[in-house]
């Protein structure tokens, strides 16, 4: 199986499963839960859970004990993307080729449905029945970790301030904007399947890695794609005026830097025993998508 194949098989599972873990329609009001659905349904790479499931499985777990972590961290994910959309945000009126959550539902219902899927992903991962409970509550504190006020939400708060940003700035904001959800991904599904220590830390330096090759490329992506490869406005962040990979090091010097940490993400793979292949295949293919 190649690495797409794996990508898309993982993906077609995760779409089908997605929709047993949402409120029943009786239990939530009807347009709030249109709101979710729609934006959980919206389509996507499903990146993060694609890499919940490798790192389970390359640690010797199963898919049924890592879909509910891998739907809740979506569901995190994808309230990130409708709060972030939103005019006090980055203000952007389309997200995954379709008009962004507040342009169909109105701003104050897409804050709900964000805040809906935000506080449901948490009785999604916390509810989990195929593994040691132990692990399920380590799993859901990383997912918290990772999301607050040191991870996620620290990078969009950051992301957000005035001024010109430095190198370190820029690194700093998406090692926690988007690198901590990536990284959250890996270390979720090798915490989950049992993974000792060792293993957990290895996973953690190529996820770092991984998380910020991903952004550079995307920021690549963002100055040389169309709308229609993007599913986005491309150019969004140098209109807006903000700081990103591309600004501060040049097309090439992003390129540089993406090719740098993709090896750097495989490497820390390399110290590691056991077969990793899978995850070597992922940061090959990622960080190919800036090329």
């Amino acid at each position: 199986m190649t690495i797409q194949e794996y990508m898309a098989a993982r993906q077609e599972f995760f779409n089908l499963e997605l929709k047993n873990f949402l409120p029943h329609p009786d239990s939530c009001p009807e347009k709030l839960l249109e709101a979710m659905k729609y934006s959980l349904y919206a389509g996507g790479k499903r990146l993060r859970p694609i890499l919940l499931f490798a790192a389970a499985e390359v640690c010797g777990g199963k898919l049924d004990a890592a879909l509910p972590h891998a739907v809740a961290l979506e569901m995190v994910h994808t309230y990130s993307l409708i709060h972030d959309d939103l005019p006090a945000m980055d203000d952007d009126d389309l997200r995954r080729g379709k008009p962004s959550s507040h342009k169909v539902f109105g701003e104050a219902t897409a804050i709900l449905a964000g805040d809906a899927l935000l506080t449901h992903a948490f009785s999604v991962a916390a509810k989990g029945v195929h593994e040691d409970p132990q692990r399920r509550l380590a799993a859901v504190a990383e997912l918290a970790k990772a999301a607050g006020p040191v991870g996620m939400v620290a990078g969009q708060a950051m992301d957000i301030e005035q001024g010109k940003k430095d190198a370190s700035s820029v690194n700093d904001i998406h090692r926690c904007k988007t690198g901590a959800l990536i990284k959250a991904a890996v270390r979720i599904g090798a915490i989950i399947s049992g993974a000792g220590a060792r293993v957990i830390h290895g996973l953690t330096q190529y996820a770092d890695s991984l998380g910020l090759a991903y952004q550079i490329a995307d920021d690549i992506l963002d100055t040389t794609a169309t709308i229609d490869q993007l599913g986005k406005n491309p150019g969004s962040d140098e209109r807006k005026g903000k700081d990103t990979f591309v600004t501060v090091h040049g097309i090439e010097g992003a390129r540089i830097m993406l090719a740098a940490e993709t090896s750097r993400a495989i490497k820390a793979l390399s110290n590691q025993e056991g077969d990793y292949t899978l995850l070597e295949e992922l940061a090959q293919y990622l960080g190919s998508r800036g090329e």
